[in-house]
Order: C-alpha cells, then sequence, then structure tokens
C-alpha cells in the first residue's frame, strides 16, 4: 500500500527518505533540504521569524512568540487538503524547530478532508530517536524497515565508540548550540560526545538544552569548543560568533588559547534528530582526536575556528 506522506520537520524527511519512502513524499517543511532534490516538494509552513536577523534578535522573536502562546511557523491548510496526505508527520519536542502539533492538529481539522493519519515524534535523547524512526515505519506500514535501518545506525556508532576506547585521552567539550545569549547543547548531544570519545562538562542527555553565562562556560573551561548553532550553517555559524568573542573571558579560554575551537553545520547535523546523527558523532570524533580519525567531514561538516592573531600566524608561518 502507498501512502501520500507530508513532513513538516527535516529530521523526519532524512527518516522517511533512509527508510526508503522518499517517492511518497508528497509535502515538506520550508527547512527541508535533505537528501538532495527533495526541494522540489512544495513547502507546507513557513517561519515567522525574521531569520535573517542577529542571533540576539533571532532569540527575541521566538521568546516572544513562543511567550505569547504562538508558534514560530505557520502551516497551510489550503496547501496541505490539495496535497491530500495519509501520514502527516510533526514533532512535539520543539516548537522552534518543526510546526506544532496544536497547528498541524487544527489545520487537519479545518479543512484536510483526507483523514491523515497524525505521526507526533519527540526526541530527547537517541533512544527516543530510534523510538521515532521506528513509529515514522510503522505509520508507513514496515516496522522491519524500522528495525533494519536502527540496526545500522546503532551498529555504526558501537563500531564508533569501540574506536574511541582505545584513545589515549578524552578532551572535555562544550558545545554551544547558541552564542547569543550562550546556550549549550542537551538532548543527544552528550551522548554523542560520550560515543566520540570526549566529555561534555556542561550539557545534560535527554533534557533541553539551557542557557548559561560565559562566566560558567569559563569556570569549566573545556579542552575543546564546538560552534553547533542551530539553523546556521558553517559561515553563518561563524559570523554570529561576534557577540561570544567580544567578551573578555572568550579570550582566555584555555581552547581560544590552543586554537582548538570547532565551527559545524549545526542545522544540517547536530540539531536533527535523524539518520545523520551518526555522522555527527564522526565529526566529533574527528575534531576531538584528529590523529585518530578521517571521515572526510572537514570543511563539509566543520571547521577549525581560527582568531585573527592565530590567522595571522598561520599565514606568515
Amino acid at each position: 500500500m502507498s501512502h501520500r506522506v507530508v513532513s513538516l520537520i527535516a529530521s523526519a524527511t532524512e527518516i522517511v527518505c533512509a527508510l526508503g519512502f522518499e517517492d511518497e513524499l508528497v509535502g515538506r517543511s520550508h527547512e527541508c533540504d535533505y537528501p538532495p532534490g527533495i526541494e522540489r516538494l512544495p513547502a507546507c509552513c513557513s517561519s515567522k521569524v525574521k531569520v535573517e536577523a542577529s542571533s540576539r534578535e533571532i532569540d527575541d522573536q521566538v521568546r516572544s512568540l513562543v511567550g505569547d502562546g504562538l508558534s514560530v511557523y505557520r502551516v497551510d491548510p489550503d496547501l496541505l487538503n490539495r496535497l491530500a496526505p495519509t501520514v502527516i508527520v510533526t514533532q512535539t519536542q520543539c516548537d522552534v524547530c518543526a510546526a506544532s502539533l496544536e497547528d498541524v492538529e487544527r489545520a487537519v481539522c479545518e479543512l484536510v478532508t483526507s483523514n491523515p493519519v497524525l505521526v507526533s515524534l519527540e526526541p530527547m535523547a537517541l533512544g527516543d530517536v530510534w523510538k521515532d524512526i521506528r513509529s515514522v515505519a510503522s505509520a508507513l506500514g514496515d516496522p522491519a524497515r524500522g528495525d533494519a535501518l536502527v540496526t545500522r545506525l546503532r551498529t555504526r556508532l558501537d563500531d564508533l565508540r569501540v574506536r574511541t576506547q582505545s584513545s589515549q585521552s578524552r578532551p572535555t567539550v562544550g558545545c554551544i548550540e547558541w552564542t547569543d545569549p550562550l546556550m549549550m547543547a542537551g538532548n543527544w548531544v552528550p551522548e554523542l560526545v560520550e560515543i566520540a570519545g570526549g566529555v561534555d562538562p556542561l550539557g545534560e542527555a535527554g533534557k533541553h538544552s539551557g542557557y548559561v553565562e560565559i562566566e560558567r562556560l569559563a569556570e569549566t573551561d573545556p579542552d575543546v569548543i564546538a560552534i553547533m548553532p542551530c539553523g546556521f550553517d558553517i559561515e553563518r555559524g561563524a559570523r554570529e560568533m561576534a557577540a561570544l568573542v567580544a567578551h573578555p573571558e572568550w579570550r582566555q579560554l584555555s581552547a581560544v588559547r590552543a586554537g582548538r575551537v570547532v565551527v559545524t553545520d549545526g542545522n544540517q547535523y547536530f540539531n536533527r534528530p535523524g539518520p545523520r546523527l551518526v555522522e555527527s558523532a564522526e565529526i566529533l570524533a574527528e575534531f576531538l582526536h584528529p590523529d585518530q580519525f578521517d571521515f572526510g567531514h572537514f570543511d563539509r561538516g566543520w571547521t577549525w575556528w581560527e582568531t585573527p592573531e592565530q590567522a595571522r600566524r598561520r599565514r606568515t608561518g
């Protein structure tokens, strides 16, 4: 039995495709951009947030919308009705990441006449991601595909964990999910750090990412700092570091002085709870243990960040 699937979150789109159901997708969210070519599908929602604004301004917009009980996204019920989906996948973990379940339910009740099944994902930790993959596969009538995909992903992570256990050191790493105001990554990221052979002293596995003051980061003083801002690629993430770098405490951090600050593509990897969390763990392993691992993600999934002085020293030899 074929389905007509609308995915309203980028990670769910990747899950649907990894399960082998890409041809059954008929609609997506405005943020769905992987695998390549998925942009051909109509976008069923749009953002109320001006994403070209600064990190601080985006945070203010999101807080205002969420504080007023409003979703940060608009769902297009007319388009949903025309697409006649049999399955709609969204998420309840974070209203900033996807159209809220309430918005989708409202759109479905108001106009969508195809009586679709709603699949709401709620990933907080790696175990939840595996559960969500199985839920999507079951909704699409093939739970065995979900089991098989989860097995493949977990096997790759287990193999990486075994390899990192032989590492001579386990560096501490501060994983920054937002630069202004400062937010440390939580949820599944601390688990990925552990698998990749590191220690995350500031993030809590299975809990939402939390705001901290830079003094807390300085107090912990991790060996490595990883910038992985939600929704930003490497170039945008590097630009949005200006407010963070302006703090006097920043220049005193051990990772900054040692040239062990990296900028990752947080949008494509760390902030999407789907199949590419495996690649996210590989990225962590590459910069935590650069002499041991090279999966080919450098300059695509992450790069080293330099202070102007470090850049000058590198250019002059």
